[in-house]
């Protein structure tokens, strides 16, 4: 059965938009994981737009599951995993002037400095995950730098309109799924899943656990977190 990892950054997204103390993403994270996620994901960006290093410090003290910890491959954000020791770090391509991540990290183009950093981690004891497209250059990229695992960026299969534009996309993602998994390497998948479009990706058996975020905190405006994580995890089984 698939896991389930939830994404808390919009909780803290609404919070920064009062620069307040509410609502707490580490209150969300602690009812996601009553409700059964697997683990927690956060993205601490460079700007620090919504996550704050002290909801990295704190989740990595509270969190049961898996404390997944998406950032930017550099020195500084290096540095700061390894204080606070995450159970995995996810490496992602950031933009600031960007609303959310849009592509995959080039992991070929930087070849030399995402290696460098995953040793960094390594050496730390912090598993590695990289973001990358369903593109399979990259995956080899991935098994070249010592990934330990991927996540396959699924926004163009989510923003696919059409069925034949869907249908390419979700081949892409399939194929991306098998070659990960021929080179030894793990695959979880996020980016745009809903409630709708994750349930055909559950054909894709490589892929052992969803990222989502957006739509949970969206479902949860109306019925509430709990129903919401539930919801999401009864349909990835």
């Amino acid at each position: 059965m698939a896991r389930l990892g939830v994404n808390v950054d919009h909780v803290a997204t609404i919070r920064q938009a009062r620069g307040g103390k509410e609502p707490d993403p580490v209150a969300a994270a602690l009812i996601a994981e009553v409700a059964g996620a697997d683990g927690i994901v956060v993205h601490m960006r460079e700007d620090r737009r919504h996550i704050q290093l002290r909801d990295v410090r704190v989740l990595r003290e509270i969190v049961q599951t898996k404390l997944d910890l998406e950032m930017a491959p550099t020195d500084e954000m290096a540095r700061l995993a390894i204080e606070v020791k995450p159970h995995l770090v996810t490496l992602v391509p950031e933009r600031r002037e960007e609303l959310t991540t849009e592509g995959g990290l080039d992991v070929e183009s930087q070849r030399q400095r995402i290696k460098d950093t995953i040793t960094l981690l390594h050496q730390s004891g912090i598993a590695v995950s990289l973001f990358v497209d369903p593109d399979l250059e990259q995956i080899k990229a991935a098994r070249r730098v010592d990934a330990d695992c991927i996540e396959l960026h699924t926004g163009r299969y989510a923003n696919a309109l059409g069925l034949k534009d869907q249908d390419r996309e979700f081949d892409a993602l399939a194929q991306a799924a098998r070659a990960a998994y021929k080179l030894e390497i793990a695959v979880s998948a996020g980016h745009g899943l809903n409630y709708q479009n994750v349930r055909r990706l559950r054909t894709i058996t490589e892929i052992v656990e969803y990222n989502i975020g957006h739509s949970i905190i969206a479902r949860a405006v109306l019925v509430g977190l709990d129903r919401a994580v539930r919801e999401m995890k009864d349909l990835i089984k």
